[in-house]
């Protein structure tokens, strides 16, 4: 069932070195206020930190209660108080409040706020016009970097996608370009790094700033290639439905820091179970990658040869049933566990897709990428509008029927956005200011079918004075050229064929074999072509940024040493589980191994959510 792995696939480097560097400066600097204290920890900060250090290691180094920022007074009477947050205004507004408020009541206490991953200038300024610059002492815990699994890596910011990419905030650049530094100086030196995207290219220039400013010290690689793309270069992927294991089970159950929550419909009992999903819990890594149509048939296998295993015990004398208790017992009762609760995610995932017409659905959505039966899927889309179906997923098939088509039609625009705020509400007209600003639901203007604007790039393309973006071509921008880049790169292979999902033959097995993500094809041409040559017009018609620099290793390309078999892929605004199974299939296929970096774990409900007008 799980796919062979080449033989000669390159061992991944071990990462738990960055849990152990992120959990002793944390020591330290908890270090730095000796006595007992109370710690104040940011929601968003409590499930990352759960996995760096535990309850018992912070009381360990004198932390005595554990608070959740609430953003309401304090019940806490320790006389040292430590707050762990996020760099965020609010926050240090609210850290303002409590000690202006004991000032006032003449108590006195130590404060101490640890930033992470680092301080603005912005917060530090309102300390200052608060009247408690003096009062507090702050720094940084420089955590960058979680690793999630062997081979995904987090930067905990879900932020980073609505910030960046919607509001033009860049501070989180310098925050990408560190965790770059962080693995270089750890795992480098790169021999080469790739990347498009202007936010991509921010970050490497922030690496190499930081590169130069620190001391260069000689060691072994063990990262070969980097390649770091903007996630709105590819925005239709995360926008479709996830049909891979782990991808279903981030869509339906939510996966929060490689943890997931199973309720009482999947566990059989009255209990919640939390369950962390890793390369570790031996049942899912082998379904994990696989298109859902095939889990049941494993599980199934997996059961049968469990209860055969269990089988053995009749018939053994004393000598042999002591060392089958020893030895297999445990690790058969551990893996009936896990199977037990992964037939019962399965079964509550499938009760609930048939429920909201799965099937029809995907239909629509492959409608969509191939580019047939529009008006359809436009009537599709306005049923489930007007049957008040999800309005996350409304909105989703609004956004992919608009970038696969580039853009609507004004009538069927107005028509849409008429009936999507009956539905859903008149307050949701700012969330649409939002998605046209970042290009995910536009109006065609006149003139702008996709004909035209395929010429126009073409023009564009074959003009040789055209070095860099024009201003003709930079009016094109927050446009998808879908069809065009779809023909160019073969992202949607012909449906006429029949795409057998038990033995995939391209990275198309994670959506049904209807769709190869634009990110990982970027990814694999570049890495054949070693660069961007014979990519101009991809290149031009994704608004440019892009760059391949060969980095301080030196060592030579066509030697393919274990360290340059394994390529960091950085996502910058997020990366969901299905491009995770398509680069790790792409890994397989061409002997590599491939590290994901993102800012965070995304999907088409946490992508749009971060556009509504009452994001937080």
């Amino acid at each position: 069932m799980a796919h062979s792995v080449r033989r000669d696939a390159p061992e991944l480097p071990d990462f738990s070195l960055l849990k152990r560097l992120a959990r002793d400066q944390l020591i330290y600097l908890l270090e730095q206020l000796p006595g007992r204290k109370d710690l104040f920890i940011e929601a968003d900060l409590m499930s990352p930190l759960d996995r760096i250090a535990n309850v018992i290691t912070l009381k360990q180094h004198d932390v005595d209660k554990l608070y959740k920022v609430e953003y309401k007074p304090i019940v806490s009477t320790s006389d040292q108080l430590c707050f762990l947050i996020r760099p965020r205004i609010k926050t240090v507004k609210w850290i303002c409040d409590v000690v202006n408020t004991d000032k006032a009541f003449g108590r006195f206490r130590r404060y101490k706020i640890i930033f992470s991953p680092q301080k603005f200038y912005a917060c530090e300024n309102l300390l200052e016009e608060q009247g408690i610059f003096g009062d507090v002492t702050t720094d940084e815990w420089s955590f960058y970097l979680l690793p999630l699994d062997d081979d995904i890596i987090s930067l905990e910011l879900p932020e980073f996608f609505r910030d960046n990419f919607l509001e033009g905030d860049q501070r989180w650049v310098r925050t990408a370009g560190s965790a770059l530094h962080l693995l270089h100086s750890v795992y480098g030196p790169f021999s080469k790094v790739y990347g498009i995207g202007r936010c991509s290219k921010m970050a490497y220039e922030s690496w190499r700033e930081q590169v130069e400013e620190g001391e260069q010290r000689a060691r072994q690689a063990e990262i070969g290639n980097v390649f770091l793309i903007d996630r709105d270069v590819d925005l239709v992927t995360p926008l479709c439905s996830q049909v891979v294991y782990e991808g279903l089970v981030d869509d339906i159950f939510r996966i929060k820091c490689g943890c997931v929550e199973f309720g009482p419909d999947v566990t059989s009992s009255d209990k919640s179970i939390k369950v962390m999903l890793n390369s570790q819990d031996k049942v899912f890594n082998e379904i994990r990658n696989e298109h859902f149509s095939q889990v049941f048939g494993f599980l199934s296998q997996k059961a049968r040869n469990l209860q055969t295993a269990y089988d053995k015990r009749s018939g053994m004398d004393i000598k042999q049933m002591k060392t089958f208790v020893s030895e297999e017992l445990k690790g058969l009762k551990q893996e009936h566990r896990l199977l037990s609760l992964h037939i019962g995610a399965s079964e509550s995932m499938m009760k609930k897709k048939t429920k909201q017409d799965f099937q029809e659905l995907l239909k629509t959505e492959h409608s969509l990428l191939e580019g047939f039966e529009i008006r359809e899927c436009i009537s599709y889309i306005e049923e489930h509008i007007n049957r008040q179906v999800s309005m996350v997923e409304s909105m989703r098939l609004l956004c992919l029927l608009s970038l696969t088509e580039n853009g609507l039609l004004p009538k069927d625009y107005r028509s849409l956005k008429a009936q999507f705020l009956q539905s859903y509400g008149i307050d949701h007209l700012l969330t649409f200011s939002n998605l046209k600003q970042l290009g995910l639901l536009v109006e065609q203007q006149p003139g702008e079918t996709l004909t035209v604007m395929e010429s126009r790039v073409g023009k564009l393309v074959n003009d040789k004075t055209a070095g860099k973006l024009t201003d003709a071509f930079s009016s094109l921008s927050k446009k998808s050229n879908f069809r065009a880049l779809g023909r160019r790169l073969n992202l949607v292979p012909k449906s006429d064929e029949e795409y057998d999902l038990r033995v995939p033959r391209d990275m198309a097995y994670i959506f049904s074999g209807a769709y190869i993500p634009l990110s990982c094809k970027l990814i694999e041409q570049v890495l054949e072509r070693d660069g961007w040559t014979g990519l101009e017009e991809v290149t031009r018609m994704l608004n440019g940024h892009e760059f391949a620099v060969t980095g301080s290793n030196g060592s030579d390309a066509r030697v393919k040493t274990d360290s340059q078999r394994i390529i960091l892929v950085m996502f910058l605004g997020g990366c969901t589980f299905s491009e995770i199974s398509a680069l790790r299939f792409l890994g397989r296929e061409k002997g590599l191994k491939f590290i994901v970096v993102t800012t965070a774990i995304t999907n088409s409900a946490r992508l749009l959510e971060s556009m509504l007008d009452n994001h937080a």
